[in-house]
């Protein structure tokens, strides 16, 4: 178990400078929190099992879906249902936060150039 600390949401994101690579920052039981820089279109994908919030911590972002789109503005959240096919844009960098399940893979049920391991940071 990690040591329980104060976590500096800026700080931690100063710490990221990969765009797409999603960094642990705590865990709840079996949720983890993680913070994210996202710039560009990311990949579709789901998650068939694992719910999946995104947060705004600055800028903006859409979340792309096959009938829809949903955008969403600093500090404004949105939970993607499991199994529902995904796709987050953001023209500009945004900085975000995902809760989901611990061992959740960013490209849920798919594996591409983009699939990455979270790490603690």
């Amino acid at each position: 178990m990690r040591e329980r600390a104060v976590v500096d949401l800026a700080e931690k994101l100063s710490q990221i400078d990969e765009h797409w690579s999603p960094k642990i920052v705590a865990q709840v039981g079996d949720v983890q929190v993680k913070l994210a820089r996202i710039q560009g279109t990311f990949d579709w994908h789901s998650h068939a099992t694992e719910d999946e919030l995104f947060m705004v911590v600055e800028g903006r972002m859409k979340l792309e879906f096959r009938d829809r789109e949903v955008w969403l503005e600093q500090g404004q959240l949105y939970v993607v249902p499991s199994g529902v096919e995904h796709r987050p844009v953001a023209a500009d960098e945004a900085q975000i936060m995902l809760i989901e399940p611990a061992g959740t893979r960013n490209t849920g049920d798919r594996v591409t150039g983009r699939t990455v391991e979270a790490e603690w940071l």
